[in-house]
C-alpha cells in the first residue's frame, strides 16, 4: 500500500513506560520492537509516533527531553535498520494548559491528521497502535483501523473498552504480534 502508515503510541507500546520518560538512557524498547518495525517497513508503511507528553505541561519534562528520547529511539532502532519516520507529540494537559491548547491531545485525531497532511498519508489504509483507551478512541476518531496492544496499560484498557462495548479492530499480545496482524490484514488473510 502506498502512502499508508502505522501510527504508534510510544510509551507502553514501543517501549517500557516508566512514567514521564525524559532520560534517553532510561529508554527500554520492548523485545522485538525493532524487528517488528523493520517488518512493517518492508510493507512500505510509514512509521509515525504520536504521543501525549503532558509531562511538559506539568513541568516534569522539557521539549528537549522528549526529543532526546525520540532521537535515542531511532538510534536503538538503527540496529534493525529501521527508524520512525516522524514523531508528533502533544505537550499539553487540561489541568495545566489552556483548553484551546489541548486540542492535539489524544483521543483527538489532530496529530494523526497533521501527520497525514505533512506526509501525504492515506488514512483509509492506515492503522493506529496503542495501549490505552485514548489511543483506540484517537484511531477511531481519525478513521483508521485500531490495534490495542496488551503491553503497557493494554490489559487494563481492554477491560475498560469491553465494558464500554467500544472494541478496537484488533487486539495484539505484543508489538511483533501487531506486525503479523497488519501483514495479514494487508494480504487479506484473516
Amino acid at each position: 500500500m502506498s502512502n499508508s502508515a502505522v501510527f504508534f503510541d510510544r510509551d507502553g507500546t514501543l517501549n517500557e513506560d516508566p512514567g514521564y520518560l525524559g532520560d534517553p538512557d532510561s529508554l527500554k524498547l520492548y523485545p522485538d520492537t525493532g524487528r517488528a518495525l523493520a517488518h512493517l517497513k518492508k510493507l512500505n508503511l510509514k512509521l509515525i509516533v504520536i504521543s501525549n507528553q503532558s509531562g511538559i505541561a506539568r513541568g516534569i519534562l522539557t521539549d528537549e527531553m522528549v526529543k532526546s528520547v525520540n532521537t535515542k529511539m531511532n538510534e536503538l532502532l538503527s540496529g534493525d535498520n529501521v527508524s520512525i519516520d516522524a514523531f508528533y507529540y502533544c505537550p499539553y494537559h487540561p489541568d495545566y494548559s489552556e483548553k484551546n491548547e489541548c486540542s492535539c491531545r489524544k483521543p483527538s485525531p489532530e496529530m494523526v491528521f497533521k501527520a497525514a497532511k505533512d506526509l501525504d498519508i492515506d488514512l483509509s489504509h492506515s492503522f493506529l497502535v496503542g495501549d490505552s483507551v485514548s489511543d483506540i478512541e484517537c484511531g477511531k476518531n481519525a478513521g483508521v483501523k485500531t490495534i490495542l496492544v496488551k503491553t503497557g496499560y493494554g490489559e487494563e484498557s481492554l477491560s475498560i473498552l469491553q465494558k464500554q462495548n467500544n472494541f478496537p479492530t484488533f487486539v495484539a499480545q505484543n508489538i511483533l504480534d501487531v506486525s503479523n496482524i497488519i501483514q495479514k490484514d494487508f494480504s487479506g488473510d484473516k
